[in-house]
């Protein structure tokens, strides 16, 4: 990182950051070029690393594109506002995020398009209705038609201008 005294090093601080976060950026390659898809998102940290679900429509370009388990990128971000200066390019603007990379793929098993399901509405929706055990509810039907994705984050970068 160019700017080391930007970069944020603390696991409780990524974490956090990541908490905070509602959409991530999506950045894949298929034969038609480059794409970047912002997508909300589930997450789990499994020995120390990310990983990252996603939900999707089970056909169009992102699904095939995702769907061959190519390598993409990831970025996510806090707005913090504007910085004002006494000229126009002293402005800047006050932010964290985080950009990463790591391997997509897709969840077939059912148990664990539940599982990711359930994660994706914890982070995304936690005050939403849960059934008499404390879950998500999913029809079959639903879990069975949407298509599950999960990137293994294997590099990780957090950042901040305050």
């Amino acid at each position: 990182m160019r700017r080391a005294n930007r970069q944020i090093t603390d696991p409780a601080e990524v974490r956090a950051l990541i908490e905070r976060c509602h959409t991530v950026r999506v950045g894949a390659v298929d034969e038609d070029g480059v794409f970047v898809v912002p997508l909300n998102f589930g997450y789990e940290w499994v020995g120390g690393r990310l990983v990252l679900y996603l939900h999707s429509a089970s056909e169009g370009r992102k699904a095939e594109a995702f769907s061959r388990g190519p390598r993409v990128a990831i970025e996510m971000d806090v707005e913090l506002g504007v910085i004002t200066g006494g000229y126009a390019c002293a402005y800047s603007f006050s932010y964290q995020s985080i950009m990463g990379s790591g391997l997509i793929s897709p969840v077939a098993n059912v148990d664990e398009k539940r599982r990711a399901l359930e994660l994706i509405m914890r982070h995304m929706a936690p005050d939403a209705p849960r059934d008499s055990s404390g879950k998500f509810s999913f029809s079959d039907e639903a879990v069975e038609r949407v298509a599950i994705f999960r990137i293994d984050v294997d590099e990780l970068a957090a950042k901040q201008r305050l």
